[in-house]
């Protein structure tokens, strides 16, 4: 069921991320649920770094949504390449 939960709310954060960042990218539903899902391991990974998380918690919303939209970024870079 933690898997489930992952994917839905990694998608949500995908979308949110898309409607926040300028410009169109055609990702489907997979590639926007893996974006938001790659936008809360960064967030948690880098909250943990710096201290604003500790180990077991979960990261912030909106953290995950600034970090989907840098790799919706970095995405557009390398693509455009």
């Amino acid at each position: 069921m933690g898997l489930i939960w992952t994917i839905i709310v990694g998608f949500i954060i995908g979308v949110i991320a898309k409607l926040i960042y300028p410009g169109k990218e055609n990702l489907g539903f997979i590639m926007t649920a893996l974006l938001g899902i790659g936008g809360s391991l960064v967030a948690g990974y880098v909250g943990q770094l710096l201290g604003w998380y500790h180990a077991g918690e979960k990261a912030g919303l909106i953290a995950s949504v600034i970090f989907a939209c840098v790799i919706l970024f970095l995405y557009g870079k390398f693509k455009n390449r």
